[in-house]
């Protein structure tokens, strides 16, 4: 499988934020968000081909439990089930950070992440629509996956992270989440400011936190961005 890189920092979302975490980056993507904050691995997919012992030994090295299989999108490789499962074998907690358009293991096999951390692409993520190699209509026909969100749901812990730049996301995302019924009740439910740096960040928080008080969603700061800034390896 390709591989971006390989590192440890702190996780900056979601459940799990400020966790000591080693983070496996995938490269290769089947979406074209126009927002995405690792074109090299989507836009311009980049890195080396490792197998999965490869992987796990430079995991060992850096001496964490918690992992975190990113992207691009990892569960576009068929080695990433037994990355996942081996890692957990030798007692790592292992988050797998997914789009919630593809699947690797058919419903009802055992559990490869300890949390399936799902961000749902909204219709605004798309690229323009004179994006060559036709992605605007490929991104929008791919984007969405409700059964496969039901079947990653249903896999164990997860959560629902949105990357949210307007009220009209956060409206879009409200009707997302209605449509899928009780199916919500038992993770999650993130809205998270879209941004690479931190005055883009507070501008969308300032009023986005509002939101998610009076609707109960949780906010999802972006911390690494506070952290670290908008740079690779963190």
């Amino acid at each position: 499988m390709q591989i971006a890189e390989i590192y440890q920092s702190l996780q900056g979302e979601g459940l799990l934020a400020g966790t000591p975490s080693v983070f496996v980056r995938t490269s290769g993507c089947n979406l074209r968000c126009h927002w995405c904050d690792t074109p090299f691995t989507s836009w311009q997919p980049t890195g080396d081909s490792m197998d999965v012992d490869d992987i796990v030994a430079a995991v060992d090295c850096l001496g964490r439990r918690h992992v975190v299989v990113t992207g691009g999108e990892p569960l576009l490789f068929g080695e990433t089930l037994n990355l996942c499962r081996e890692l957990r074998r030798r007692g790592h907690h292992v988050t797998i950070e997914t789009a919630g358009t593809v699947l690797t293991a058919p419903p009802g096999v055992a559990p490869i992440a300890d949390l399936m951390s799902i961000s749902p692409k909204l219709a605004s993520s798309g690229p323009p629509a004179d994006t060559p190699a036709g992605w605007a209509a490929r991104h929008a026909s791919a984007r969405r996956r409700d059964d496969v969100l039901e079947a990653l749901m249903s896999d164990g812990p997860w959560q629902l992270k949105f990357v949210i730049d307007s009220p009209d996301d956060l409206d879009e995302a409200d009707g997302w989440i209605s449509s899928l019924g009780g199916r919500v009740a038992g993770g999650a439910v993130f809205m998270m400011p879209q941004g690479v740096t931190a005055d883009d960040l507070s501008r969308t928080t300032a009023w986005l936190s509002a939101a998610c008080e009076s609707r109960g969603y949780r906010l999802a700061h972006r911390h690494h961005v506070d952290w670290f800034g908008h740079r690779r390896g963190t």
